[in-house]
């Protein structure tokens, strides 16, 4: 009992610790993540208490912190770019309704299991969406880094809304543009000193510290006599916890809203996993996909009823949490009370939190989005990566990033399916030295009979060139005059009925046209296909040779039979031979 008290007592501090320190860059990027979704700063910090504590209590990982992320918030901006900036109570309200949306489709793949759709997203299609995401952060906070009022409707492009922003906007206002550099110097000034002397990870909440402090003493976040600040700043944040809200529900908004959900569900899931397991690999916890999962959705869900930005798993927070030395998931909630603690004690503060040192601590996040090093690697490496990476980056600056997602899933698809196709056909031979190995060039043809290796994907794509490969093998045994052919099938693939039904046609005809075909090789999959066609009905069973444990057995056990037809009963046992394929 005092060995249990003890190790909770040491696993308590741990975790109020690396909360402590994780709340500490929660509430500048609750703030600036609402501002980056175009909303109200205090429905990040609610997303900071609400979906952070529901998801640390369902969840698996003992070092994932949800909440508030910049990619999120981006889909989140993009899918509110449907309303003008005057209509904030709307978007607010739309905002709820689609956290609603993302949390029901998250808990809808969690009950069905169907979370392994997330590797369908694969990295490449990661990267461009993270190079978009990045552009189109930095981008939407350049009015606010040079102090100036955004242009244009919520209907018009962002690029476009820049352009005239710069174009046909007011001046720079010079005291945001010295706040802005102020900021970025001071963020990478302490990054560093963080860095090099591990010091704890205060580092953007005291910049933002200072930064207020500064603009502060110097007057320009003081309204003057017509109620205007020198520069912008984040707004009041009530000093209250989040109360419970039913969102307005509009079917126009949900029709809105679609593929937004859907992308924000899976993206959410895809980051929230990855970085669980990056940080499980680490520590060697078991995870459960699917529970952590389930927890995103409850969180989301519950978050929409608590006026809180969607959220998912945060990478800069939860690697803090776990550096800072968390043992359980009680980090997590103790993260969402400290976060709440701060916010009805400081709240009255966040009106002189400037809006240009959010902006450009958010400039800075968007250039740590993106993984130069791997990126250039991608590049360098392959084609095809390459082509979705460009693809996806500019389908999220072309069509926004709910449909840059899908849009590099579907490239990645398409992509994929011919190359799974591709059915590889290999001639094999029995050389001098009796050893059975690839067929080359100036190779003799075996003595009475061809053998050939197959390996691919048996399913309905790849039918046609299965259809093709059976004709081939067939001209060749005529061409030749062979009535044996032997085709090796253990690296051959999931079988579908489409492929199944060109078995049966290669194997039918070639009866017909006096050809004896024996398969060696058959793995499981195959075989039960086979059995649940019905071939024992009309295709020899002493012609077929399962896998066995010595993958060389089936292949060489095949080769001895047929030699022994050939021969007319001489026995095969004799044969000495040797596998090098």
């Amino acid at each position: 009992m005092r060995q249990w008290i003890d190790s909770y007592r040491k696993s308590f501090r741990q975790d109020l610790v690396a909360a402590l320190t994780v709340a500490a860059i929660s509430l500048p990027q609750g703030m600036a993540y609402a501002l980056l979704a175009g909303v109200d700063p205090r429905f990040g910090l609610y997303s900071a208490i609400v979906v952070t504590g529901i998801a640390s209590i369902f969840g698996s990982s003992s070092h994932l912190i949800n909440g508030p992320t910049s990619a999120i918030s981006l889909v989140v901006f993009s899918a509110l770019s449907i309303f003008d900036p005057d209509q904030r109570v709307e978007a607010a309200e739309a905002m709820f309704l689609l956290g609603a949306m993302v949390g029901s489709i998250q808990i809808f793949i969690a009950v069905f299991r169907l979370g392994d759709l997330t590797r369908y997203i694969s990295e490449s299609v990661i990267q461009g969406f993270m190079s978009g995401a990045a552009f189109l952060l930095a981008v939407g906070q350049i009015s606010n880094a040079l102090g100036v009022r955004d242009k244009g409707t919520g209907a018009q492009h962002i690029l476009y809304r820049l352009w005239m922003t710069l174009s046909a906007g007011d001046a720079v206002n010079s005291k945001a543009l010295t706040a802005t550099a102020a900021t970025l110097v001071l963020a990478l000034l302490f990054r560093h000193l963080v860095g090099r002397y591990r010091l704890p990870k205060f580092d953007m909440l005291c910049v933002l510290v200072i930064v207020g402090i500064g603009t502060w003493l110097a007057g320009w976040t003081i309204p003057g006599l017509d109620g205007k600040t020198a520069i912008g700043v984040a707004g009041t944040v009530p000093s209250s916890l989040p109360g419970f809200h039913i969102p307005a529900i509009k079917l126009s908004w949900a029709w809105d809203f679609a593929s937004d959900s859907v992308a924000i569900a899976f993206l959410g899931l895809l980051e929230a996993l990855a970085i669980a397991k990056a940080i499980a690999n680490q520590t060697r916890q078991q995870l459960d996909f699917n529970r952590q999962c389930l927890a995103e959705g409850i969180a989301n869900l519950t978050g929409a009823f608590f006026q809180c930005l969607p959220g998912s798993g945060s990478l800069s927070r939860s690697a803090i949490n776990f550096q800072a030395g968390a043992a359980t998931r009680f980090s997590g909630v103790l993260t969402a009370g400290i976060v709440a603690i701060a916010v009805i004690a400081l709240a009255p503060l966040a009106r002189f939190v400037p809006k240009p040192a959010l902006a450009a601590l958010l400039l800075l996040t968007a250039a740590r989005l993106i993984d130069f090093k791997r990126l250039a690697f991608t590049l360098r490496t392959s084609r095809m990566d390459t082509f979705i990476v460009v693809a996806t980056c500019l389908s999220a600056l072309a069509f926004g990033l709910d449909l840059a997602i899908l849009i590099g899933v579907a490239l990645s698809i398409l992509l994929f399916v011919p190359r799974a196709a591709k059915l590889k056909v290999t001639e094999l031979v029995i050389d001098p030295d009796d050893v059975v190995r690839d067929r080359l060039p100036a190779d003799r043809l075996n003595f009475g009979f061809l053998i050939f290796d197959l390996e691919g994907e048996l399913f309905f794509g790849a039918a046609p060139e299965l259809g093709r490969t059976f004709e081939r093998i067939e001209a060749r045994a005529h061409e030749q005059g062979l009535d044996h052919v032997l085709l090796r099938l253990k690296r051959v693939r999931n079988p579908d009925v489409v492929s199944i039904e060109q078995f049966e046609h290669f194997l039918k005809h070639a009866q017909v046209a006096g050809i004896e075909v024996w398969l060696a090789g058959v793995n499981p999959d195959l075989l039960e296909a086979f059995r649940r066609a019905d071939f024992s009905a009309w295709f020899p069973v002493d012609h077929v040779f399962p896998q066995a444990a010595d993958e060389e057995t089936a292949t060489l056990a095949a080769i001895r039979r047929i030699r022994c037809e050939i021969r007319k009963g001489e026995p095969a046992e004799a044969d000495v031979l040797f596998y090098s394929v």
